[in-house]
């Protein structure tokens, strides 16, 4: 399962912490099925990093990861230093991304959908433990499969909800 592997995840630190936190209380409830391992967590950066130095532990943590969450609230598209840095890098380095919208949409979101994710190979989904989980499961081999042209936003098939019962 892809969730087994290292998972980045790329948010607004200033206002969408609390989704993170809420993303790593669901792996802390043992009656939840619901793991990733999070590259965060490998080296913590410290209030007085350059931004030379965040980017190279950035860097590093990209490379030990297999796919990466991207959290999209309402200012996630406006961020540019470390937050579109480290979707340029995904996508640079070929890492499958998860685009999982606050806001609850199960679609690609125009109004707060990162411009640089836009047309791009990535599964957009709703904020939900069980739809982040199957994406985790499911798109990592979708995504190393598809063929060389394959591009444009991906969603997963209203059956697939009803079928986790969302």
């Amino acid at each position: 399962m892809s969730y087994r592997n290292k998972t980045y995840t790329i948010f607004d630190g200033d206002t969408d912490m609390w989704t993170y936190g809420f993303m790593n209380g669901w792996r802390s409830l043992e009656r939840i099925d619901f793991d990733f391992h999070d590259a965060h967590d490998l080296k913590p950066l410290t209030d007085r990093a350059s931004e030379e130095t965040i980017r190279a532990r950035l860097r590093d943590r990209l490379s030990n990861t297999k796919q990466a969450i991207v959290l999209i609230g309402e200012n996630t598209r406006n961020l540019y230093c470390f937050v579109r840095w480290e979707m340029e890098t995904c996508l640079r380095l070929d890492i499958p991304m998860i685009a999982v919208n606050l806001n609850g949409q199960r679609g690609m979101d125009a109004e707060r959908c990162p411009p640089i994710l836009k047309g791009e190979y990535v599964v957009h989904v709703s904020f939900q433990m069980k739809i982040i989980q199957y994406a985790l499961d499911h798109f990592t081999t979708e995504y190393h499969r598809r063929s060389a042209n394959a591009v444009g936003d991906r969603v997963f098939n209203p059956s697939v909800y009803a079928q986790l019962g969302l």
